[in-house]
């Protein structure tokens, strides 16, 4: 067992406390919905960019390369002055959802280069123009571009232009579980010298001026030893810190206080606000910092000449322990190698060793940035609708606002999100995705995260899984029992564990959700489910989530689809937990029956409804049940009609042996439908091993064929996600009005969810992995006696297996080097990436160019697009 196992365990028994500090720090907590206390929920004008420095959070913070302890009471992070910016660099910059000509977007360069499970060794990569950052630039010339352009970035501007910027590289290394060493490198990449000014701050989140704490916790000057400083950290909840620093040419307190003279031309409460370092080092104004030694944030100050082509290193300390010698100096570096030996240790055993170098590096990079993006998030639904005492009462329009309906919210846990500044709130269904990969590195982290989101004060009473912050309401695709399958197969796997009691648990409140989906998504009662837009945007001819055209109702094949996957899910995870307890048997009938009923009605073609599947096209589509009984099909050939794959699960004979009355029902049950409605449940039927599927197999060969046709679907670098047969567009008459969409095969051109998603086209990771997932299923059953051309139209006959690991092999290539040493990620910026301080650098975007392979959308998406990791492992395996 490597040395992070070992930690992980003494973690998880309460020996050590390892994972009190982390990369907790959001990247972004301005224009957040939970700082919005605006009267019409205008979160990104409420709290934008420009007050971020000098104004006080109420539910988080943020920085650079930060870190915090797990309830965020104590902040960590680097700030940055080139001598040119009109600001101090303190955390990254992005435009807004209004700003961006394709929705918000991160205008910053930073890595995640490396991070363990225990966080005992983290590495962060930021780059940092010497020019003058480009704010008005980047906001203005953004603007002006149309959303048929493409955006504006950082690159673009110029900045990075010979190489005159800095890498500034911040690792850290626990030498305990609450002992933390931070090391800065300051690389300088250009050809002359150039100034900088570190400042690696360290503050308290501002409660007490919310009636949070009783006792305002401080910030003081304590001892001077040989070549190092100290100050203590005095916290009631916390106990006594002690952050040392080396010798410093100024040592700054302030307190974490709103400017409000600044913002608002109202008194300041105290002259020691927020943003008085950024006044200090920009106008080199240090006057009232001569006498004050405490507060409430604090830094040393370093104004450093980085020579030409080398760098300077400075080095802090966060730790319980009150050192009398230099901690700085002594064991600091033995504690660096250590650590990252154990770093090393631990992804050896956990990367194929027949993946190449290249491959190896990008799974170091995706596993980084997953355990980077966990996050401190914090929300009290009630408190945030009615304000705080000692604060101004929220306006009253809150009360029937933005989730106003989720009163028993209350969230307080570090949780893994999609991307820490576009998307710094969590996403039940990209949840569901990040916690498969995370169970390679820490699946107890990975089975918590999934059970949290089914407990009391995240799922709703009525048993809906909360969507994200922007609107808790929304639905999304109901993947959390997949998932919660997928990790405790990961663990059997891993580490040799039959977590039934997991299993149990999960699937005890999932049925609590089922029965959600059943009651208020089945709204006629036909077991055809409409959903919304189901985390899919803008993949519908018209906005899904709204009110329908023509007063009808859409009935949605991948609603219905979602529904079929969650029933044999729940299916599955009956069975194997009746292996354990019989007492689970009669659930697993249950869902056996329910899937029937859900597989028949989409499938079904009769004189009352259309149903979803075209014979004639072969092809699953959404139907809109229009109030005259009228029923048009929406024929947009998109994933739409491939998430009908999903659906599919083998039972095993081990399972059927274990749950006898279930088999027998099962057997009865589908004589009886047979007999009922002339379909077939099972669609295939074997003594060792039974096949459900939404498809059966003369309409799985012909979904397939537009599936792996290169002119639709398959691209050089996965399945898009609508057939490129829309190149020219489609549309649709409803009463008089046409609607219509084409093939996108990048940025959204229309508004619609904040103009920064686009399902009409791109690659997205997740549902190719879930389509690789569910061709595995049907090899699972058939074998090589079920073969279809690969592509479409070559002639080349491939088993299921086969086909999978063609697409996995397709989805890989967006990251690794090709030929040329290009990657298709870097599609607009290949020359950059050939720098040797770019080439090894891997970005992990949420979706990717349907043609091309190019980054799309946020660049940190490793959440979701952390799959990738699988999908590596699993090519390597076979």
């Amino acid at each position: 067992m490597s040395i992070e196992k070992i930690k992980l365990k003494q973690h998880y028994t309460k020996e050590k406390n390892w994972l009190k500090w982390g990369p907790y720090l959001s990247e972004r907590q301005w224009g957040t919905v939970r700082e919005d206390y605006s009267p019409h929920g205008s979160a990104w004008d409420f709290f934008p960019h420009d007050h971020a420095r000098s104004r006080v959070y109420r539910w988080g913070e943020d920085g650079i390369a930060g870190v915090s302890d797990d309830l965020q009471r104590i902040c960590l992070s680097v700030a940055l002055w080139n001598g040119n910016d009109p600001i101090l660099k303190e955390r990254m910059f992005g435009l807004t959802g209004p700003e961006g000509n394709h929705g918000e977007d991160c205008k910053e360069l930073y890595f995640y280069l490396d991070n363990t499970p225990t966080h005992s060794y983290m590495k962060h990569l930021y780059k940092y123009p010497q020019a003058a950052y480009p704010y008005q630039q980047l906001a203005q010339i953004n603007k002006e571009k149309s959303k048929d352009e493409n955006e504006f970035e950082l690159i673009d501007t110029g900045v990075f232009n010979e190489k005159k910027y800095f890498d500034v590289v911040s690792e850290y290394a626990k030498a305990d579980d609450e002992d933390l060493l931070l090391k800065i490198t300051v690389h300088n990449r250009g050809s002359e010298d150039a100034p900088l000014t570190i400042l690696p701050q360290i503050w308290f989140r501002n409660l007490w001026d919310y009636g949070l704490m009783k006792h305002k916790p401080e910030i003081s000057l304590g001892m001077h030893g040989k070549g190092f400083g100290m100050v203590k950290l005095e916290h009631l909840e916390l106990g006594d810190y002690y952050y040392y620093f080396q010798d410093a040419e100024q040592t700054l307190f302030t307190d974490n206080e709103t400017n409000t003279e600044k913002l608002w031309g109202q008194p300041n409460k105290t002259p020691y606000v927020k943003d008085l370092f950024h006044d200090a080092i920009i106008n080199n104004k240090f006057d009232e910092f001569e006498t004050r030694k405490h507060g409430t944030k604090f830094s040393p100050v370093y104004k450093k000449i980085i020579p030409a082509n080398d760098s300077v290193e400075l080095r802090v300390r966060l730790s319980k322990q009150p050192f009398t010698k230099n901690p700085l100096t002594e064991n600091f570096e033995k504690v660096f190698k250590t650590r990252i030996n154990e770093a090393n240790e631990f992804y050896t055993s956990i990367i194929k060793e027949q993946c190449t170098d290249d491959e190896k590096n990008i799974q170091r990079q995706a596993y980084a940035g997953m355990l980077w993006t966990k996050q401190y998030y914090n929300i009290d639904v009630p408190l945030w609708l009615n304000g705080d005492e000692n604060q101004p009462t929220p306006p009253e329009s809150r009360l029937a606002g933005r989730n106003h309906q989720w009163k028993t919210l209350n969230n307080e846990d570090i949780i893994s999100m999609p991307d820490k500044w576009e998307y710094p709130w969590y996403a039940a269904w990209d949840l569901a995705f990040h916690c498969m990969p995370l169970a390679m590195l820490d699946a107890r982290f990975a089975k918590d995260q999934l059970l949290l989101f089914l407990r009391e004060w995240y799922m709703h009473p009525n048993g809906q899984i909360p969507a994200y912050e922007w609107a808790f309401g929304d639905v999304n695709p109901p993947v959390h029992a997949m998932s919660c399958l997928k990790v405790y197969a990961l663990d059997k796997e891993m580490n040799g564990v039959e977590d039934v009691d997991f299993l149990k648990k999960a699937f005890t409140k999932l049925c609590l959700n089922f029965t959600w989906w059943v009651n208020r998504k089945d709204s006629y009662g036909k077991n055809v489910f409409e959903g919304g837009f189901l985390g899919l945007d803008n993949i519908g001819v018209f906005d899904r989530s709204s009110a329908i055209p023509g007063g009808g109702h859409l009935e949605q094949a991948d609603g219905t689809s979602w529904m079929a996957m969650y029933c044999l899910n729940m299916l599955e995870m009956a069975l194997e937990i009746t292996k354990h307890d019989n007492s689970f048997e009669p659930m697993a009938t249950k869902f056996f029956e329910h899937f029937a009923l859900i597989s028949e009605s989409l499938n079904r073609i009769g004189k009352d409804w259309t149903g979803a599947w075209d014979e004639q096209e072969g092809f699953f589509y959404d139907v809109l049940a229009l109030p005259n009984n009228e029923y048009i099909p929406l024929k947009v050939r998109s994933l739409v009609g491939l998430t009908t794959l999903f659906a599919t699960f083998t039972i095993k004979k081990e399972w059927m042996e274990a749950a006898p009355e279930f088999a027998y029902r099962m057997k009865w049950f589908n004589d009886y439908f047979k007999e009922q409605c002339d379909y077939t449940v099972i669609d295939e039927y074997r003594e060792d091993a039974v096949l459900l599927t939404l498809i059966p197999q003369q309409r799985l060969k012909r979904l397939l064929q537009a599936m792996l046709d290169e002119t639709e679907f398959l691209s050089d670098y996965g399945i898009r996600s609508i057939s490129k047969r829309h190149e020219n567009g489609y549309s649709v008459n409803i009463e008089g009005q046409y609607f219509g969409l084409k093939y996108e095969p990048a940025e959204s051109s229309t508004g619609l969810f904040g103009g920064n998603s686009n399902w009409r086209g791109p690659i997205w990771m997740p549902m190719n992995y879930m389509l690789i997932q569910s061709l595995r299923r049907f090899y699972e059953f058939f074998g090589d006696d079920f073969k279809v051309e690969y592509p479409t139209g070559s002639g080349i006959l491939m088993n299921l297996e086969e086909v999978s690991t063609e697409i996995s092999k397709r989805l890989v290539k967006l990251f690794t080097k090709d030929e040329n040493d290009n990657r298709a990620v870097n599609g607009l910026t290949p020359k950059l990436y050939h720098d040797e301080h770019f080439k090894d650098l891997v970005l992990f975007y949420e979706y990717f160019h349907g043609d091309n392979g190019r980054g799309v959308g946020a660049s940190h998406q490793t959440g979701w697009t952390g799959v990738i990791t699988d999908l590596i492992h699993n090519i390597k395996k076979s």
